[in-house]
């Protein structure tokens, strides 16, 4: 099992090779995704399951996701290190003959767009999805925390980078993550439009695209309220055409006008209502911590 030139399903054969040496077989390999220059595949080996990721060859950015592919193992090297994410996390990474690849433990989660669907309906509206949202942003913003106290931002938070496993949330893809130990990196651009943080926005149009932005924790807060907002009601935070192109879109962040909650959400709930809009607050010092917003979701809960 193995990529070859004229097959793009099977996982890089170096990737494999190696993996089979630890975990033995028989070992499989299913392909996730193949979007934006870089691929994932579920793979399953006798007790043991992984997420398989590796740059997609060829196409205008291949070395640029390669590179990225490095520099988000470098990332959770760190971020180990400095007890900010489960050391067991990584798995392994390595080069392949036409980029690099990364291996990470598998969290058998779903994104939080299609964990929040049963809230987003006037049905939602029971005391045990009142307690499952709260306890999600809790255990979402503990997991922030964590990042932010050993002084990185994820600098991507978003629905698809969150997986809803059970009652609690888990963060993924630490590429784009900002911290402060970085001599050398990509640039950061900016992630998902919908949940950039107005600073962020505004940064990254009055610079230009060879410009590193340094991701502070305010703006990741900003993005889970975003994140939430979004997937709970159905409706992004911030109003604007699907067609206007994204430079009007960081525009319309940048301005700080969230769209009032009250007018989106499918049914009232006051306390997850104060936690999202004291997170969308457009000044990032009136933000709270990510400490304090799963301080205030689990006196919610009470």
């Amino acid at each position: 099992m193995g990529e070859t030139a004229d097959d793009v399903t099977t996982p890089p054969r170096e990737a494999i090779d190696l993996l089979t040496e630890r975990f033995g077989t028989p070992l499989t390999a299913e392909l996730l995704s193949d979007r934006r220059g870089s691929r994932t595949w579920k793979v399953t080996a006798p007790d043991v399951r992984l997420a398989l990721k590796a740059n997609a060859p060829g196409g205008p950015d291949a070395w640029g996701k390669a590179t990225e592919m490095d520099q988000e193992d470098r990332h959770l090297r760190l971020l180990a290190k400095a007890g900010a994410i489960d050391a067991t996390y990584r798995v392994d990474a390595g080069p392949w003959e036409r980029g690099r690849w990364l291996a990470v433990r598998w969290i058998d989660g779903v994104p939080l767009w299609r964990a929040l669907a049963p809230g987003r309906g006037p049905e939602g509206n029971r005391p045990s999805v009142r307690a499952w949202l709260l306890e999600i942003a809790r255990t979402w913003a503990r997991r922030l925390d964590a990042l932010h106290t050993a002084g990185w931002a994820h600098a991507d938070v978003q629905p698809t980078n969150t997986l809803v496993e059970g009652g609690g949330a888990h963060v993924i893809d630490y590429a784009l993550a900002c911290g402060p130990e970085e001599a050398e990196r990509l640039p950061y651009r900016g992630a998902l439009t919908h949940t950039t943080a107005p600073e962020v926005a505004g940064a990254l149009l009055s610079t230009g695209d060879d410009a590193h932005i340094h991701v502070r924790p305010p703006a990741d807060v900003w993005s889970l309220g975003a994140s939430l907002f979004w997937c709970w009601t159905g409706r992004r935070p911030v109003t604007y055409a699907d067609d206007e192109d994204r430079t009007a879109k960081l525009g319309a962040i940048a301005e700080g006008k969230v769209s009032p909650l009250a007018d989106a959400r499918p049914w009232p709930f006051p306390a997850f209502e104060k936690l999202i809009t004291a997170c969308l607050a457009a000044d990032p010092d009136r933000r709270p911590a990510a400490a304090e917003v799963a301080t205030l979701c689990t006196e919610a809960g009470q």
